[in-house]
């Protein structure tokens, strides 16, 4: 049976729920589902549903580093969606970690379900899990993570697999895209800032910085005519590091932006992928390709599962190892056989996919409504 009549509302809160969900939304709307899909203005996040061709409505953005804008955006997004969502009258709810939109689905009595990979996000966990209908999250992150942060252990949908495995398992790669973007195959590096932003970073690292203005010019030294794109979340950000790396930016080959469209294709035919974030890296080390990540904590379970299952995943919090093994890493060049799509796709489909289990838990509740 179809879903033809049903409603469903999703609620897109940062760029990582927008990649995921584009599979997702495509398995509703194949069983005729009317959807709703609601936004919040976040680093990349409406760039990337323009890109993909989503219909949606933009609704509230960001509060910022401080936790008292953080608190005033929440108040205006909840004071924006209910009217929409109320005339909607969704049959259910779906999202990655939207707090005002599990506020508004447990206050409407809307059936809800969520994705949740990040319990080191403490004060979002606490303000969604006692709410959230069921709660799907990696069998490599331990429950109890989970339940201490008021997660009901019977509402926790578990499996093996990674978040990243949603869009990776689809993805094909274009071979045509570095040549649009003048590249080499092999020839160029990514790196992306941290997410100074969050909740659990805005104590340990001012909004603006990033290590990466600490350890990049000693790689630019060494290989003076590869060609860098540095990946940053915000204005402050794409500022610091202007000023911070003046010198070197007149260079041609050095690319600072807040945006890169095709990065998946720009992942899997790049030499190397550095980031302060997990997500990026996690993508990228999916497709094999060689991978650090520099985030200043601890290593979450999803870089172990990574590591443990055998791919190109790094851990390096000290600039001058960074330095040392991005030299190494680039000097060594690309394996034999790393652009071929047997590089990566016959590994990952030995696990679950996030998404199937979430279309089909839904469809199932909705079916016996």
């Amino acid at each position: 049976m179809s879903l033809s009549g049903k409603r469903v509302w999703i609620d897109v809160e940062q760029p990582k729920t927008a990649i995921m969900f584009n599979s997702l939304l495509k398995m509703f709307e194949n069983e005729d589902t009317e959807l709703l899909i609601t936004a919040r203005d976040y680093d990349s996040t409406y760039q990337i549903l323009d890109n993909l061709g989503v219909s949606y409505k933009k609704i509230g953005r960001h509060g910022g580093e401080k936790l008292e804008n953080k608190l005033e955006t929440y108040i205006d997004r909840l004071k924006q969606l209910l009217p929409i969502i109320k005339k909607f009258s969704p049959d259910y709810f779906a999202t990655f970690l939207s707090v005002e939109g599990t506020r508004i689905a447990y206050g409407l009595k809307i059936p809800s379900i969520g994705m949740n990979d990040e319990p080191r996000n403490e004060p979002v966990c606490k303000l969604i899990h006692p709410f959230i209908g069921n709660i799907i999250t990696p069998e490599c992150i331990p429950k109890d993570l989970y339940i201490r942060l008021y997660a009901d252990p019977d509402k926790i949908i578990r499996y093996n697999g990674l978040d990243e495995i949603a869009w990776i398992s689809e993805y094909n790669p274009n071979p045509d895209i570095p040549k649009n973007f003048d590249l080499e195959k092999g020839k160029y590096v990514i790196m992306r800032t941290e997410p100074t932003h969050a909740s659990y970073l805005i104590h340990k690292i001012k909004p603006e910085e990033t290590q990466i203005k600490k350890f990049f010019p000693p790689i630019f030294k060494e290989f003076p005519n590869y060609k860098y794109f540095l990946l940053v979340r915000s204005k402050k950000q794409e500022q610091f590091l202007s000023k911070g790396l003046k010198a070197l930016i007149k260079e041609n080959n050095i690319i600072i932006t807040r945006y890169l469209p095709n990065i998946m294709d720009l992942f899997f035919y790049g030499a190397l992928v550095i980031s302060g974030g997990g997500t990026i890296v996690r993508e990228s080390s999916l497709l094999n390709v060689p991978s650090i990540e520099f985030f200043p904590g601890e290593s979450a379970p999803q870089d172990k599962f990574l590591i443990k299952n055998g791919f190109p995943l790094e851990h390096l919090r000290d600039s001058n190892q960074i330095i040392k093994r991005t030299i190494d890493i680039l000097n060594q060049g690309s394996t034999p056989g790393r652009f071929k799509i047997s590089s990566f796709k016959e590994k990952i489909n030995q696990f679950d996919n996030p998404n199937e289990i979430c279309f089909t838990h839904v469809k199932s509740k909705l079916l016996t409504k």
